[in-house]
Formats: C-alpha cells, sequence, structure tokens
C-alpha cells in the first residue's frame, strides 16, 4: 500500500511540475481593433491573467489573419508615441498582464484580408516553457465598455 501512495504522489507531482504555463493562464476580454480600410496594421488586447504561482512570460504570438504577428508596447520618445517590439510579456505570479491601446499590445502586421467588424481571429500565445493557448479574439470598432476603466488606468 506504501509503494501505491508512492507512485501516486509521484504522478502527482510530476502532473503538477508538467501542466504548463497556458494551464495557468486566463484571458479576459479579448478583441481586435477594426482598421481603418486599407490600413497594413491593427492591434489585438485583452487581459492575461495568470492563476499560477509562478510568473510566466509569454514569448510570441501567431494569427492566421496576418502574415506577421509581434507583442509591441508604446514608448514615450522625447514627447513622441512610438510602437516597439518586446521580447516578451510579463504575467507576474497570481497577477496580470493587461494589453490594451497606449500600451502593451499584439501587433497584427501585413493583413492577408481586410477584417470585418464582428469577425473572429484566433490568437496563439506561446509561452516561456513551450505552451500555448489558443484565445479567440473579436474585431470591434470601438474599445468594448468593459475595457474603459482599463484605459483610465494607463496613465
Amino acid at each position: 500500500m506504501k509503494q501505491i501512495s508512492l507512485i501516486f504522489a509521484g504522478l502527482t507531482l510530476s502532473t503538477a511540475v508538467f501542466a504548463g504555463a497556458a494551464d495557468q493562464i486566463v484571458v479576459q476580454d479579448p478583441y481586435v481593433r477594426l482598421a481603418p480600410p486599407n490600413a497594413p496594421a491593427t492591434g489585438a488586447f485583452m487581459v492575461i491573467r495568470n492563476t499560477g504561482a509562478t510568473d510566466v512570460k509569454v514569448l510570441k504570438a501567431a494569427n492566421p489573419a496576418s502574415k506577421v504577428t509581434e507583442l509591441h508596447t508604446h514608448t514615450n520618445e522625447n514627447g513622441v508615441m512610438k510602437m516597439r517590439p518586446v521580447p516578451a510579456i510579463d504575467v507576474p505570479a497570481k497577477g496580470q498582464a493587461v494589453l490594451q491601446p497606449g500600451g502593451l499590445h499584439v501587433m497584427l502586421i501585413d493583413m492577408r484580408a481586410p477584417l470585418k467588424e464582428g469577425d473572429v481571429v484566433p490568437i496563439t500565445l506561446g509561452f516561456d516553457d513551450g505552451s500555448s493557448k489558443q484565445v479567440d479574439a473579436k474585431v470591434v470598432r470601438q474599445v468594448p465598455a468593459g475595457n474603459m476603466p482599463m484605459m483610465q488606468h494607463a496613465h
């Protein structure tokens, strides 16, 4: 009986260790901003919550709607706002990363076809442990009402 308990404990521990960052990530309110006609790029926004006890890094993103997908942020360089790629987005243990206009976001570059309001873009987030999570981001003309308070706190 003792051997069975030890085997079960070992299996439980190995499952916890190898569950993957994607299992501790919850994505809320994902959306893609509708770009003006003929615009070559747009942004995707969401709240990435980490329910786990270890920090997680988003290292990449992918989607079928654009030829290039990058993690980006906005920086203020001598009073001029500029978009810049970032190597990762940190999501602290028991914390969150807010991807919002004017801050961190997923950039969809070189669109394959124009998006329409109401379309859904599947975005796959890749994490530092090799796991990934797909989220469905709806294309919207304006920022969803649920995201408005987050934008006010971005200043």
